[in-house]
């Protein structure tokens, strides 16, 4: 019996140990910053709710965080970006758990999907335009998708562009086998933080998004990944298939751009340039290594 007891006493340790892992090593690599994301307040011509598209930009740009990030510090850099060249650009908090401040993304993707939908509505109530166009990074890039082929979003979509989005799950760096090497810590994870649970390679959540293609019509995707990711693994996972899809490797356009997942998101010039190309297709220039410093 005690032996029992000393096992089960390990057990519970070891899982203990292995969720605190988990959680951190995503936390890693995400940025360990407060910011004003909570307040609503207009950052750098950004969240401006008087801003009306011009006939050059008639869509408004939705951004759309990662995890454990912020409507704030994911775009402090790529917002300003767009709004200089004349876009209107908004972005949000969603998957808020309670009692955790700045860090988001963390709830049930379906239900942050929910909250998209309603920003979307949000923006094109106040802008007065048809359709918008969605920039997300990591699950930011991802989660449209749900809104897109389940929340009737593709009408009020024109265009998807996901910066290393985990569009069919991760094995982050092999680190998630260990979730099924201990006794229970699967359903810890999900219970604790869902929004991570849900973006492990065959989660029920990655299943159903994928189940019957990646994509809908109607709608434009482009997918911007680093070969150096080391969050969504493999980086090839992020790429979709089917019409109207444009995958591109940023060490295709700079061979000596060494972005990993965090850095391809916030500050990666490169990528910033075919995101824009990517909103603005009719108008897009060569991004190469050049792009790095403009």
């Amino acid at each position: 019996m005690h032996l029992r007891r000393s096992r089960w006493r390990s057990v519970r340790s070891v899982r203990a140990v292995l969720t605190a892992l988990v959680l951190a090593l995503v936390a890693a690599v995400t940025p360990q910053t407060a910011s004003a994301a909570d307040t609503g307040a207009v950052s750098s011509g950004w969240n401006d709710y008087s801003c009306k598209p011009s006939a050059a930009h008639p869509r408004p740009v939705v951004l759309v965080h990662g995890t454990l990030e912020n409507s704030v510090d994911n775009w402090v850099f790529f917002a300003p970006y767009l709004t200089r060249r004349g876009y209107c650009v908004f972005s949000f908090d969603y998957g808020k758990l309670p009692g955790v401040p700045a860090f988001h993304g963390l709830g049930p993707i379906e239900k942050s999907a929910e909250e998209l939908a309603r920003d979307v509505d949000k923006v094109l109530a106040l802008t007065g335009a048809a359709k918008v166009d969605i920039v997300g990074h990591s699950q930011g890039g991802m989660m449209p998708r749900y809104y897109l082929k389940f929340l009737g979003g593709a009408p009020k979509v024109n265009a998807l562009v996901g910066i290393a989005p985990s569009n069919h799950g991760t094995t982050l760096s092999g680190i998630t086998k260990l979730l099924d090497i201990v006794p229970g810590a699967r359903d810890v994870l999900k219970q604790a933080t869902p929004g991570l649970s849900d973006q492990v390679v065959g989660s029920d959540f990655m299943k159903r998004l994928n189940e019957g293609g990646d994509t809908v019509p109607g709608v434009r995707y482009t997918v911007i990944a680093t070969r150096y990711d080391e969050v969504v693994t493999p980086y090839r996972s992020g790429f979709l298939s089917g019409p109207n899809v444009r995958n591109v490797l940023v060490q295709d356009l700079c061979p000596i751009d060494i972005s990993m997942h965090l850095t391809l998101g916030t500050i990666d010039r490169v990528a910033f340039h075919e995101a824009a190309n990517a909103l603005d297709p009719e108008h897009a220039t060569p991004a190469n290594c050049a792009s790095m410093v403009s």
